[in-house]
C-alpha cells in the first residue's frame, strides 16, 4: 500500500495537476487517503494476527523448559545456577516473543518493500536507481560487521543480567544470615560491581548500535540528496518528468524506514538468537530417563532393599581421585529398618540420594524386591519408595498441599494428612492462623526449623510407601519431640522396608540392624549391642570411644592440674 502511493503521485503530477484539472486532483487525493486507510486497517490486522498466537509460543516453550528441568538430573541442577535458569525461563523467553512479533515480521516485511521499491525505482529511472544503490555494498560491510561484534556484547550482557538473578535469589533466601553477620554492605558491594559490569556492557552494546545507525542514517540520506540532484538535472533537460521525478522521490522515501530499521532489526535479532541459543543449552540437554519396563511392573519377589557393588563418583569429581562409594554391599530384608552410620563426608547422603535415582549410580546394582531401579519408570520407582531429606525444603503452598506432595498418584485424603501428621508430631499446625490451609511461605521460612523437618517427614509417610529413606530425620528436634516422633515412626516403621540415616544413639535404636560405612564400603553390618561389641570404630562414633579401645576419651576439664604452668593452661 505505501508503494502504491508514489504511483498515484505520479499520475496526479503529469495528469490533472499539469491539465490543470481539480476534479483530477481531488480523485487522486481521495484515492491516497483510501491507500492510506488500507495500510493503517492491515497493520492492525496483523499486529492481531501475530500477537495472539506469539503469546501461545512463548507459553509452550516456557512450559516445555519447566518440564525439561524437572526432569534433568540433580547433577545439572547442582551445576547450573538458580537465576541463569530463572532468566532463560522468563528473559530470554520475552526476548523471542519479542522478535517473533515484531523484527522477524518486519524482516520479511521491509526485505520485500525494498526488492519491489528498487524495482519500481528502476522502472522510473535506471540512473537514479544506480544512484540510490551504491551504498548497499558499504551498509552490508558495515552491518556484518556490527553483527558479529554485537552478537558477543548481547550474550554477554544476559550471562550478566543472568548472574545478577542468582546474587539477588540468593540474598533474598539467605537474608537471615546476611543480616545476622552483619554483611549487607558486602552483599550490596558485590550488587553493585555486577551492576557495574552489567552497566558497561549495555553501554557498549549502545555505542555499536549507534555507530550502524549512524551509518545507516547517513548514507540513504546522501543517496537520495544525489538522487535528487540528478533527477532535477534530468527534469530540466526534459528528460525525466516531473511526476516521475516526484513518484522516484516518494518511493525513495518510503524505502528510507525500511532501509534505516536494518540496524536495530539485526540487534533485536542477534539478542533473540543469544537468547535461542541460551534456551536451547537447557532444552538441549538430555534426559537420563530410561524407558524400562510398564508403569505398572513392580516388585518382582520379596527380597527387600539389596545393594551389590554400588559405586559411584560425581560427575564434576576428577578422575583420578577415589570413588566416594567404592563398592558398597547391603541387604534390608523385608519390613526391616536399617540405621545407617558412618563419619561426616562418608558418603551416607549420597547412598541415600541413589535409591530415588537423584544420582545415578557409576557401578553395581540396587534393586527393591528384585526389581532394578535403573529399569524402573521413574514414576513407578517413587510410588514405591519415599525419601526425608536431612535439609526440608517445603514450598510457597499451605501445609495440606506441601503434605500431600508425599502421596501417590491417587493423592491423599484428608485421613492420611492428618495421620502423617500425627505421626511426625505436628501439633503445631493446629495453632497455624488457618490450620491446614495455612502458607508456610517461600521455604517455609516463617516455620521453624524443628517444625519444617516434621512436616518434611509427615510428607515423606503420608503415601504409606514400601520403601523408606530417612536422612538423619530428627536432628532438629528437642529431646522430648524427638522421643514422641521416635514412639510414633515406630509404628510406621514396622510395615515398611526402611534406611535410616543416624548421628545419634537414640536414632540407631529406631532400627532393626546398623551398618557401619567406612571409605565408601560397608564395613560392619548388625545389632547397635553386637557393633559396640565388636567395633571400635562404631563405639567411636557412638560413644566418642578411642579407636584401639573401648576406653572413653576423658576430657581435660576432668585433670585437677598441680603446677602453676598446669593451672595456668587449664584455665
Amino acid at each position: 500500500m505505501a508503494l502504491l502511493i508514489p504511483l498515484v503521485l505520479k499520475w496526479m503530477v503529469d495528469g490533472p495537476v499539469s491539465d490543470h484539472d481539480p476534479a483530477g486532483v481531488w480523485l487522486g487525493g481521495g484515492l491516497i487517503l483510501l491507500l492510506g486507510l488500507l495500510e493503517a486497517g492491515l497493520f492492525g490486522v496483523r499486529r492481531w494476527l501475530v500477537a495472539r498466537p506469539l503469546a501461545g509460543v512463548e507459553a509452550a516453550m516456557r512450559a516445555d523448559l519447566y518440564r525439561h528441568l524437572q526432569r534433568l538430573p540433580v547433577e545439572f541442577h547442582d551445576r547450573w545456577a538458580s537465576g541463569q535458569l530463572l532468566s532463560r525461563a522468563t528473559m530470554d523467553l520475552q526476548i523471542l516473543r519479542m522478535f517473533l512479533a515484531f523484527p522477524l515480521v518486519f524482516l520479511v516485511v521491509n526485505t520485500v518493500t525494498v526488492v519491489i521499491g528498487f524495482a519500481i525505482l528502476f522502472a522510473q529511472s535506471w540512473l537514479l536507481g544506480l544512484v540510490l544503490l551504491a551504498p548497499a555494498v558499504p551498509l552490508m560491510i558495515m552491518c556484518s560487521v556490527f553483527e558479529t561484534r554485537y552478537a558477543l556484547a548481547a550474550r554477554r550482557a544476559q550471562d550478566q543480567a543472568g548472574d545478577l538473578a542468582t546474587l539477588v535469589e540468593e540474598s533474598v533466601l539467605g537474608i537471615r544470615i546476611i543480616k545476622a553477620f552483619g554483611r549487607h554492605r558486602s552483599q550490596a558491594r558485590a550488587f553493585r560491581e555486577q551492576t557495574r559490569g552489567l552497566w558497561r556492557t549495555e553501554i557498549r552494546k549502545a555505542k555499536l548500535l549507534s555507530d550502524i545507525w549512524a551509518v545507516i542514517m547517513t548514507l540513504p540520506e546522501v543517496a537520495i540528496g544525489a538522487a535528487l540532484v540528478c533527477g532535477v538535472l534530468q527534469v530540466s533537460d526534459d528528460k525525466l518528468s516531473a511526476g516521475t521525478l516526484v513518484a522516484f522521490l516518494s518511493t525513495a522515501l518510503a524505502l528510507r524506514w525500511p532501509v534505516e530499521s536494518i540496524g536495530f532489526l539485526l540487534a533485536m535479532s542477534n539478542e533473540s538468537a543469544t537468547a535461542a541459543d541460551r534456551y536451547f543449552e537447557a532444552m538441549d540437554t538430555p534426559e537420563p530417563e530410561v524407558a524400562g519396563a510398564p508403569d505398572g511392573a513392580g516388585a518382582t519377589y520379596q527380597d527387600g532393599l539389596r545393594m551389590t557393588g554400588v559405586r559411584f563418583r560425581y560427575p564434576d569429581a576428577p578422575e583420578t581421585g577415589a570413588e566416594l562409594l567404592r563398592g558398597v554391599d547391603l541387604h534390608i530384608r523385608p519390613g526391616e529398618t536399617m540405621a545407617l552410620v558412618g563419619a561426616t563426608g562418608s558418603g551416607k547422603t549420597t547412598l541415600t540420594a541413589l535409591l530415588p535415582r537423584l544420582h545415578q549410580a557409576t557401578g553395581g546394582r540396587i534393586t527393591l524386591d528384585g526389581a532394578d531401579i535403573a529399569e524402573l519408570p521413574v514414576k513407578r520407582l517413587r510410588e514405591l519408595l519415599a525419601v526425608a531429606f536431612e535439609e526440608p525444603t517445603l514450598f510457597s503452598a499451605t501445609v495440606r498441599e506441601n503434605v500431600a506432595m508425599g502421596a501417590g498418584p491417587d493423592g491423599a485424603d484428608e485421613a492420611d494428612i492428618v495421620r502423617a501428621l500425627a505421626v511426625a508430631q505436628c501439633d503445631f499446625v493446629q495453632r497455624l492462623p488457618d490450620g491446614l490451609d495455612t502458607q508456610v511461605g517461600e521455604q517455609g521460612l516463617s516455620l521453624s526449623g524443628g517444625q519444617r523437618q516434621r512436616l518434611a517427614l509427615a510428607r515423606a509417610v503420608v503415601g504409606r510407601p514400601q520403601f523408606l529413606v530417612l536422612d538423619d530425620p530428627l536432628s532438629a528436634l528437642d529431646v522430648h519431640t524427638e522421643a514422641l516422633v521416635e514412639a510414633a515412626l515406630r509404628e510406621v516403621l514396622a510395615d515398611t522396608t526402611a534406611l535410616v540415616v543416624a548421628h545419634r544413639p537414640s536414632t540407631v535404636l529406631l532400627a532393626d540392624r546398623v551398618a557401619l560405612l567406612e571409605d565408601g564400603r560397608i564395613t560392619a553390618v548388625g545389632t547397635h549391642a553386637e557393633l559396640l561389641r565388636d567395633s571400635a570404630a562404631y563405639r567411636h562414633l557412638m560413644s566418642g570411644a578411642d579407636d584401639m579401645g573401648d576406653t572413653p576419651r576423658t576430657p581435660r576439664a576432668s585433670h585437677t592440674p598441680h603446677t602453676p604452668l598446669e593451672r595456668s593452661d587449664a584455665r
